[in-house]
């Protein structure tokens, strides 16, 4: 099912240039681009994943994680195989590097249409794109998204945040939310541990954020390498110039991939950085992979009062009156009808 590539630009001597992610491949006949899954044949572009699933599973939204979008409820989720990062800490690595490490495009046959079937029949209310980076398998992704958001089912991504404007432009009306992940605020760590560049994440969660898309941004904190305070500090910063009201999910890091010699996020870390984010002005902080930790918890940013209580992806208890605090009358932000 490949599929000739949107967001590219022909280039002489049957080069193209791919317009779809901030790398900007540029790349010559018969090769691919850092993703893996966008090859040059004979001067056309074309996606290799299209309709080629690799995983499709029933999640709570809550793993995404995505926090005030229909607590409690169930989402679709999808991917292909590929990825635009190459993330040494990576826990879906053994599909989203496959074709860097393997050189495979794996996965099965399934039309758009038949994801957002799959979708209505479980009774989600969302299909996630997510596991892998949607950016690499956007055709069929938006393709899907369109189909879905014309049902009533909402459509979110869950992303390094390394689109092209034109890519966000494309995508964003028809997106309810995005998770995007903003692993660092150093350009180095980027660039040695993700093989991409801080600012394009920064302009995608500001391009985001401005066309309406309701955005919740993910932080996995790495000993040693993105866990200092000062650092933590700027994050929280960038995400306050979001919106105060942005929830920011910071997660316990557990070795994996290329770092499993590194050891896990101690839990007085996690703790910390949330102090770090309430502390800048963040309203809703969250601490994540510390199952039955407080702050997985929703609390009123006014009062005080337990709005979510949350068990790791369960939810024990809402207490809500229409989105607001049923003590003062606050509203919670975020997607709940």
């Amino acid at each position: 099912m490949n599929r000739e590539a949107l967001l590219y630009e022909r280039l002489p001597d049957d080069e193209v240039r791919c317009g779809l992610c901030a790398h900007r491949c540029r790349i010559r006949p018969g090769r691919r681009g850092v993703c893996g899954v966008r090859e040059n044949r004979a001067g056309i572009l074309y996606s290799l994943v299209y309709g080629n699933l690799i995983a499709e599973n029933l999640d709570p939204i809550e793993k995404k994680p995505l926090f005030h979008v229909y607590p409690g409820s169930r989402t679709f989720s999808v991917a292909t195989v590929g990825c635009n990062f190459r993330c040494t800490f990576c826990q879906n690595h053994d599909i989203s590097q496959m074709p860097r490490e393997a050189g495979d495009v794996l996965g099965r046959p399934v039309a758009p249409e038949r994801v957002v079937l799959a979708a209505a029949e479980t009774g989600s209310r969302t299909i996630a794109y997510t596991y892998t980076e949607p950016t690499v398998f956007f055709e069929y992704a938006l393709d899907i998204a369109k189909l879905a958001h014309g049902r009533g089912i909402g459509n979110m991504f869950v992303t390094n945040g390394y689109m092209t404007a034109e890519a966000v432009a494309a995508v964003a009306p028809y997106l309810l939310a995005a998770n995007v992940d903003l692993k660092s605020f150093r350009d180095e760590f980027y660039r040695e541990q993700c093989g991409a560049r801080l600012q394009p994440v920064l302009d995608s969660l500001r391009a985001l954020k401005a066309a309406g898309v309701w955005v919740e941004v993910t932080t996995l904190l790495i000993p040693g390498l993105n866990d200092g305070e000062e650092e933590l500090r700027e994050i929280a910063r960038f995400i306050h110039g979001l919106g105060p009201e942005t929830p920011w999910h910071i997660s316990r890091f557990h070795p994996q991939f290329r770092m499993r010699t590194t050891p896990q996020t101690p839990p007085r870390a996690i703790r910390l950085a949330t102090d770090v984010g309430r502390a800048e002005g963040l309203r809703y902080v969250y601490s994540g992979n510390l199952p039955g930790d407080e702050g997985e918890k929703t609390f009123c940013h006014d009062c005080g009062h337990l709005l979510i209580d949350r068990f790791g992806y369960t939810i024990r208890g809402i207490d809500l009156d229409e989105a607001r605090c049923p003590r003062c009358r606050t509203p919670l932000a975020g997607v709940f009808s």
